[in-house]
């Protein structure tokens, strides 16, 4: 098979669909890899790494897409990048379609069989593809809040670790799942005073044991959040619903009874954000303020650390990307219900009915 890697284009990101290392795993089974030219330069693998891995290198995306018959990336594809998809292209990247419906009609234009990181499966119930970049998110998003946080750069000017003498920060996180552990454990790290937010009294349980009591644990309900909001001087959202919109936890009226300078970080806003007043940010311009309270709302969020984000998304990715390669998408799929759980858009159809309902579209099992 000829697997086509696109230097991605979204504003400041840098990281790359596959590693040399992984491109050295292809080619040892005969496979072609199509690399376009400084695909990897932002984490410093340079072409020459490329070509010593096996792969080909490509001027253009637009020729890396044409001798390709999957394309391998890590974001959504821009919708120039979708008209040059083709029936015959299988496309493996994230999509987050669910709030994104252009996206999701260019792909169905398309006809190419397009299947989703953040929906395939594994035999426990987990989103195996999805994890790494939960994980690099919900320990960044304290790292950010705490940044914002300080008052130079417009926050209250709270140190969430406190001193001596002095209570420290309070960050509440609105999810118990990967992110919103992986971000507990950074503000615990920073002895800040860390809620968790779930709707799961069994996952509620499991949290309070992992972190031996150092992590309060509070039912998700209305009230509790409305609550949590008024307190905090960080507010992580880490909501999931796989394939689906985020629901709207935190509403408008709510940000009047948040203290000046707070800080909300919605890890959520690739599926649209859990936050009322949430709308997608770049690495370039991270911030917005809306009634004295900061919004980082970064939809590329591990984009940031690009190398530690290539490797543990590679890590991942890997295994599936050679049953692709190896077996053709259908017979892959045909084998692995998992990965065949990430098939969002195939034949000009959306094929996943979470996206298919999120988006209003007719669904095609």
């Amino acid at each position: 098979m000829h697997i086509g890697v696109p230097k991605e284009i979204k504003v400041h990101e840098y990281r790359v669909g596959l590693t040399p290392a992984a491109v050295a795993e292809l080619a040892a089974r005969g496979h072609t890899v199509l690399v376009e030219t400084g695909a990897g330069g932002g984490i410093d693998f340079s072409d020459a790494d490329y070509i010593a891995a096996g792969a080909r290198i490509l001027a253009t995306p637009e020729a890396v897409f044409a001798g390709s018959d999957m394309i391998v990336k890590v974001k959504e594809p821009q919708l120039h990048e979708c008209a040059w998809l083709k029936p015959h292209h299988v496309l493996f990247t994230y999509l987050h379609l669910a709030a994104d419906k252009p996206q999701a009609m260019a792909l169905m234009a398309s006809h190419a069989t397009c299947i989703a990181y953040e929906t395939v499966t594994d035999a426990n119930g987990g989103l195996p593809l999805l994890r790494p970049m939960s994980e690099v998110a919900g320990r960044m998003s304290v790292q950010v809040g705490a940044h914002y946080l300080e008052k130079e750069a417009g926050g209250r000017g709270i140190l969430l670790g406190g001193v001596p003498g002095v209570a420290p920060g309070r960050v509440a996180i609105l999810g118990g799942g990967v992110s919103g552990v992986n971000a507990a454990q950074m503000a615990v790290g920073l002895r800040a005073d860390v809620t968790i937010y779930d709707i799961s009294t069994a996952r509620l349980a499991e949290i309070d044991q992992m972190f031996d009591g150092r992590v309060k644990t509070v039912f998700a309900s209305r009230a509790a959040i409305a609550a949590a909001v008024e307190s905090a001087h960080v507010v992580i959202g880490a909501v999931l619903v796989p394939g689906a919109a985020a629901p709207k936890l935190v509403s408008r009226s709510m940000l009047s009874k948040m203290k000046r300078g707070s800080v909300l970080v919605d890890i959520a806003i690739d599926q649209g954000g859990c936050f009322e007043t949430s709308r997608a940010t770049t690495h370039d311009d991270p911030v917005y303020v809306i009634d004295g309270i900061i919004h980082y709302c970064v939809a590329n969020m591990p984009g940031a650390v690009a190398r530690t984000s290539t490797f543990a998304l590679g890590n991942a990715t890997l295994p599936f990307v050679l049953r692709l390669a190896d077996a053709g998408a259908a017979a892959a799929m045909a084998a692995d219900p998992h990965l065949a759980a990430g098939l969002n858009v195939a034949g000009g159809h959306i094929r996943h009915k979470a996206v298919a309902e999120a988006l209003d579209l007719p669904f095609v099992a």
